[in-house]
């Protein structure tokens, strides 16, 4: 049976195709690839006579604009269809949608959801698509990783994109992050090593599973580290709301990129934060932007850039595999 990351023929043009599920799963030869073709890809006519669909049933704003900048820079027509105009509203399946923007003659679909799994879903019913992964739930944001990866290979002029000796912790909300599961199994697959850190009721010890390392305790987590990579917490993840933490303020003072933390870390360590940043609890404001005098360098404007890159490199590897 064809799986989801096989190639299939294209709706339109009957060219292969293939998709983009998660990080898991894929092999890290494709993934590594897909980070070189990231740093060196420029913009041109590559995808001219191609169409991308962006399919968000979930907000999104660096996401969902970077990918429209990445089709048109390869020269690739964009529709976006918003939830919000769409037939799923009048009771269309996900499927049926999916569908039907195949038999416009769509050549792929970039697709974000609250449920985990969809994007699996449409691929498996719709495999004339090339599904790309925008984030699903709490599963996957595939796409955010490999423009992490690519980031962090600049930093440590890594061109290889091999990670090995890197130190990387990741703080904050990872139970419910599909960017910090996503970067896990990549940055780790690259050879990083990985701690993560937060308090209990937000990462917890099942997480060591994965390959990593887990403390509660930021002085911990950051002995040694090359690369922070600060989370959000995603309090609309939680019935509980804003009960999944404390207090703010107990948060920022044990958790948060405090400038006083950035100083210790010291201009050799990089910060980098995947957005929307909630500035003044897991960052401060002059560490989210790089402006502690002598402190850690801030790398969260450059991963907006390189989600474009990435984006790209992906939207070319899917619907050109060969």
């Amino acid at each position: 049976m064809t799986t989801p990351r096989e190639s299939r023929l294209s709706a339109s043009t009957g060219r292969r195709v293939r998709h983009l599920m998660a990080i898991s799963g894929e092999s890290i030869e494709r993934l590594r690839g897909i980070v070189r073709l990231a740093s060196r890809i420029e913009p041109g006519d590559v995808l001219s006579g191609k169409t991308v669909a962006t399919v968000f049933f979930e907000d999104s704003t660096r996401t969902k604009t970077t990918f429209v900048l990445a089709a048109q820079n390869l020269g690739a027509r964009t529709v976006d269809l918003s939830t919000g105009a769409s037939s799923v509203n009048k009771g269309e399946t996900m499927i049926d949608t999916a569908a039907t923007l195949a038999a416009m003659g769509v050549d792929a679909i970039v697709v974000r959801a609250r449920q985990a799994g969809v994007p699996g879903l449409l691929a498996r019913h719709v495999p004339s698509l090339a599904v790309i992964n925008a984030g699903d739930g709490r599963h996957a944001h595939p796409t955010q990783a490999l423009g992490d990866a690519l980031t962090i290979a600049q930093a440590f002029d890594r061109d290889d994109v091999d990670l090995s000796g890197l130190r990387i912790a990741i703080v904050g909300d990872i139970n419910a992050s599909r960017v910090a599961r996503s970067n896990i199994a990549l940055l780790t697959g690259l050879g990083a090593s990985v701690v993560c850190c937060g308090p209990t009721t937000l990462v917890s010890p099942s997480l060591r599973s994965l390959g990593v390392d887990v403390t509660h305790s930021m002085d911990e987590a950051l002995d040694g580290v090359n690369i922070v990579m600060m989370l959000r917490i995603q309090f609309e993840r939680y019935a509980s709301g804003r009960g999944a933490i404390s207090s703010e303020r107990e948060y920022r003072e044990m958790f948060g990129m405090t400038e006083e933390r950035s100083r210790q870390l010291g201009p050799g360590v990089v910060v980098m934060h995947p957005g929307p940043t909630n500035r003044g609890l897991e960052i401060d404001p002059a560490a989210a932007d790089g402006l502690v005098p002598g402190g850690a360098r801030s790398l969260i404007r450059t991963q907006v850039t390189n989600g474009v890159r990435t984006r790209m490199a992906v939207l070319l590897d899917c619907l050109n595999p060969n």
